[in-house]
């Protein structure tokens, strides 16, 4: 495996630099962002959760899931229950409330549909841009996660221009930052990643607007973290497991197609997809902590397969991140894993036909 790494390493050590980023999201401050959607169309959006499963299925697996966590959850877990740090006596009801807050606080799944001027390449070269700075600033986890959904819940509800795109992304982390971190970078700082393509009055102006539009709800959003850590319970928190479902739900980040997939089940799937890779099963204790079944969960497993095979995948700074040792190297063997594997993309592609 050291062999693969070193091999693949040498021939893709290149990455896409902030010179080709800043040219694709543009730096122009004469154009407004403020025109809105129509609000009836985008509600019609949100009411579409991925997956979408015939009834009976979906039915099927819920009631799967029911009779798990009645009787697995009574016969092996009752000792666990005794760490007083996992609050466990709240615990059904904090992620009962939290549930209700993720499809609140979902975008619309189509909403580059009322864009003119951007499409999904440009957002997933935003998302990747983004990836940059809170890695660079060393920012917590969650901050990269709060940025991208209010990046996608403000572009749900305006029309924003190519030459602004940026000013959106770099203003989101700005929010996410200032609710998040202790100590936030300044606004001097957000006008410093972009190279100064934007002034402070317009970070400052942007973050009024965005902050109206999305009705002040940040807080509202729980990342995929917290289910994550309830799921790695069921295999005694596993250090690789863990790291490779990191990298797998980040990927999500960037891939538009699970836009329409809540933070529950993005944490699911990167679980389920780094069980498969490692060569491990989805038993009784993933469903019951995660509360889906493998079924539920094929569908995003393929999907990441397809993402990591993508030619220019190696490109992303997602990619490069994870490609480090502190990461346990967890990119480099996801993308040999999908090239070996690569046959799994008929799958995906049979399912969609």
């Amino acid at each position: 495996m050291r062999a693969m790494e070193a091999e693949y390493e040498a021939e893709h050590s290149a990455v896409m630099g902030e010179q080709e980023v800043e040219a694709l999201v543009g730096a122009d401050s004469d154009i407004e962002l403020e025109e809105e959607v129509d609000l009836d169309a985008v509600q019609a959006e949100l009411e579409r959760v991925w997956p979408d499963m015939p009834t009976a299925h979906r039915r099927k697996c819920e009631a799967e899931v029911e009779r798990i966590r009645e009787t697995f959850g009574q016969e092996e877990l009752e000792p666990g229950m005794m760490d007083p740090s996992m609050v466990s006596e709240y615990a059904d009801e904090i992620f009962e409330y939290m549930q209700e807050l993720e499809e609140e606080m979902m975008p619309g799944t189509n909403y580059m549909d009322a864009q003119s001027e951007i499409d999904w390449s440009m957002r997933q070269t935003l998302v990747d841009w983004l990836l940059q700075v809170h890695l660079r600033y060393h920012m917590l986890a969650e901050t990269l996660w709060i940025a991208v959904n209010i990046v996608d819940r403000f572009l749900t509800k305006r029309v924003v221009s190519l030459a602004k795109l940026q000013l959106v992304g770099v203003t989101a982390m700005f929010i996410a930052a200032k609710y998040e971190e202790i100590l936030a970078p300044s606004v001097d700082e957000f006008v410093y990643m972009t190279e100064n393509g934007y002034s402070r009055d317009e970070v400052l102006k942007g973050e009024r607007i965005m902050l109206q539009t999305l009705d002040f709800r940040v807080s509202d959003y729980c990342s995929p973290y917290s289910w994550m850590r309830k799921i790695s319970a069921a295999d005694n928190y596993d250090i690789q497991t863990r790291t490779l479902s990191k990298f797998l739900t980040e990927v999500t980040l960037i891939d538009y197609r699970f836009l329409g997939c809540k933070p529950s089940l993005v944490a699911a799937v990167g679980m389920y997809t780094a069980r498969r890779m490692l060569g491990g099963d989805w038993d009784e204790a993933f469903v019951y902590h995660s509360g889906f079944t493998e079924a539920q969960l094929e569908m995003g497993f393929l999907l990441l397969v397809d993402k990591l095979c993508e030619p220019d995948f190696h490109k992303m700074y997602v990619c490069k991140k994870y490609a480090h040792k502190r990461f346990l190297k967890a990119s480099v063997w996801a993308v040999n894993w999908c090239r070996e594997h690569e046959h799994l993309r008929a799958f995906l592609k049979g399912m969609i036909e």
